[in-house]
């Protein structure tokens, strides 16, 4: 009895990794929702929103799901980072982008814009987190330098450890954002402080949602934060969710948006479950990969 109902298990495990690697990690979609931030009179904004794209070679549907997003015609692009998982990747990633990267955007960077994953066991996420200091020396190392140039090539700005000022519809926006936290590369300090002079909506952007940085942009007034990272959990349990975010966010703050408080502020958090996965776990149940459509509109932070 035992040995058959560990069979049927095993069975059932076996037929959910399949159907996550052949169905859902396939299953591109388009997240919606919105976000009352603009000054009160401001015409709506659309934000794309992109993470985690983590491009290998031959990923044809990936590739043509990224190379259809322009038609949404956003008025802004956020990308917070992780968008290769191999070199050869990174010139089917920027023509795929194509039209997009001349639209007003901003971006900052991930581990996998730095360097290729390793294979480690999926399990290890459910136990701790992979965050470690500074890039790891046994990993194949990635054309960072080649990237930022490629998406910098158009309307993007580089806002890792930096501020940015862009003017949408009349409204004024001033992006600021850092390293990535997981590999410890964030030093918020270097973009810290009350938003500049004219500024209508700060904005803060980061890959990893450690709390560390999510503290520091809310206490400094940012009414919205965009991040990636947490894959959404990327293995999520029907009805229940993530059971992991690998940092320090709590797992039901893994995908979409939410809000964030410190102290006696709060900001909205919105966080991209992302396009992609590693290679080494090439699979998502329960958390299908997409992009978000975030509708920017007159409200209050509240």
């Amino acid at each position: 009895m035992i040995g058959k109902l560990a069979g049927r298990l095993a069975l059932a495990g076996a037929a959910c990794v399949a159907y996550g690697t052949v169905v859902e990690a396939k299953a591109f979609q388009v997240r919606r929702v919105t976000v009352p931030v603009l000054p009160a009179g401001a015409q709506r904004i659309r934000v794309l929103h992109v993470s985690d794209v983590h491009l290998t070679g031959g990923q044809r549907a990936k590739l043509r799901f990224l190379s259809a997003l322009a038609g949404l015609e956003p008025d802004l692009v956020v990308n917070t980072g992780d968008n290769l998982s191999s070199a050869e990747a990174l010139t089917p990633l920027l023509t795929s982008f194509g039209r997009l990267l001349d639209v007003p955007g901003v971006f900052v960077f991930g581990s996998n814009d730095y360097s290729a994953p390793k294979f480690t066991n999926p399990l290890g996420y459910l136990v701790e987190s992979t965050s470690h200091r500074g890039l790891p020396n046994d990993r194949e190392p990635l054309p960072t330098e080649e990237l930022r140039s490629g998406l910098a090539s158009g309307g993007w700005q580089d806002v890792n450890e930096a501020r940015a000022s862009l003017t949408v519809r009349g409204v004024t926006f001033e992006f600021r954002g850092t390293d990535d936290p997981h590999l410890h590369r964030d030093d918020y300090a270097l973009v810290s402080g009350p938003p500049a002079d004219g500024t209508d909506v700060a904005v803060g952007v980061t890959h990893a949602p450690y709390a560390r940085v999510l503290d520091a942009m809310t206490a400094d007034g940012l009414p919205l934060i965009f991040a990636g990272h947490t894959h959404g959990g990327q293995v999520c349990v029907p009805g229940w969710g993530a059971l992991t975010t690998n940092c320090d966010l709590p797992p039901a703050q893994a995908k979409g948006l939410s809000r964030h408080r410190a102290g006696d502020r709060s900001a909205y958090l919105h966080v991209s479950a992302g396009v992609g996965t590693s290679p080494f776990a090439p699979y998502r149940f329960a958390c299908p990969p997409e992009v978000t459509l975030v509708t920017l509109v007159a409200g209050s932070n509240g």
